[in-house]
């Protein structure tokens, strides 16, 4: 069984994905020098085995445990393997972003270097992607991990994160997905945004789909996730709520909130002044003058934070030749 979200009567589209030339497997790597051989030849393996042409793009971030000695003599043995060392650990989103500015392939795969993803679960989900989807996500039905640490507060992260962005799958955290190569080439990624792809996904349109993958019990090392996390997932996901809501128009909310904060002030200081000319009563020491001035201000302020807003947002579109809109595919007559 599997869950998504298509347009009513575009489902089942086979074909609409070109041919594959090639599939592009990313693989983030920290501290997992005792998993990476085994991974690599289970990957191998199986896009083999399924004749599919890919390369595998691992993608070392910082790792401390010989990890990127051992990927570049890999890369160096192997035809199949591209290693991209990176200068320092910057965590998992910008190695994945390394790794789509380095894949090649017409369809992108994504893996954690554990070992708990399975590869034979990739020519499902190329498959699943080949019926018209764009972004195909893992489904850890069955979990092997901690659960106060990791279950429990999966289960409520995701949860969460589908009532915010209207992307209601069931896992956000599997790494295990497969995209389109122009879905994710045109993505920029920072801070602990790639738990989020499916909503940010969703954000350009595009089509999602979602299958159960089998997940596998940690071999080796420990894992790099704890509940330390939960306030950077909690930050992001208020960025990608105002992403989806308010990308192309700041002015709707901080304009809107800073009329309403000046309109509260200048009725605030209207009765005041009637109090002081009218009726003749003090008002210097009263704590309602504070407040009246102090939301007129910050009226001021949220209006002028929604003007930057607009121009910065014309801006990052403009200098970048970037459209506001996305276009899927134009049909014509062939006599046009």
């Amino acid at each position: 069984m599997s869950a998504s979200l298509l347009p009513e009567g575009s489902r089942g589209m086979a074909g609409l994905l070109p041919i594959l030339s090639k599939v592009s497997v990313i693989v983030p790597i920290y501290n997992e020098v005792e998993s990476i051989p085994r991974l690599v030849e289970a990957i191998a393996s199986t896009l083999q085995q399924d004749q599919i042409a890919y390369e595998i793009v691992c993608v070392d971030d910082g790792s401390r445990d010989g990890s990127a000695e051992l990927l570049k003599q890999l890369a160096h043995d192997r035809t199949d393997l591209r290693a991209v060392l990176l200068r320092r650990n910057y965590g998992q989103t910008a190695a994945m972003a390394a790794g789509f500015h380095h894949a090649m392939g017409q369809v992108i795969v994504t893996l954690d270097g554990d070992l708990q993803n399975d590869p034979s679960d990739i020519p499902n989900l190329i498959a699943k992607l080949n019926e018209g989807y764009d972004l195909v996500s893992g489904w850890r039905k069955h979990r092997h991990d901690d659960l106060l640490t990791r279950l429990v507060p999966s289960k409520i992260a995701n949860w969460l994160i589908g009532k915010v962005t209207g992307v209601n799958i069931h896992d956000y955290g599997c790494s295990l997905k497969a995209y389109r190569s122009e879905l994710v080439m045109d993505m920029n990624l920072y801070g602990e945004l790639h738990r989020f792809l499916p909503a940010l996904a969703f954000i350009e349109g595009a089509r999602i789909a979602e299958i159960p993958v089998t997940h596998h019990a940690r071999q080796f090392g420990r894992s790099k996730y704890g509940l330390g996390r939960t306030f950077r997932v909690l930050m992001d996901l208020f960025t990608i709520f105002f992403m989806k809501k308010f990308l192309t128009r700041p002015m709707h909310v901080f304009g809107l909130f800073g009329l309403l904060s000046m309109l509260v002030g200048v009725g605030l200081g209207g009765y005041l002044t009637f109090l002081k000319l009218g009726l003749g009563q003090s008002i210097g020491d009263r704590p309602l003058l504070i407040l009246a001035v102090v939301l007129f201000l910050t009226g001021v302020q949220l209006f002028s934070f929604g003007l930057l807003g607009e121009l910065l947002m014309r801006t990052y579109h403009e200098s970048q030749n970037r459209p506001i809109y996305r276009v899927r595919e134009v049909a014509e007559s062939e006599h046009s």
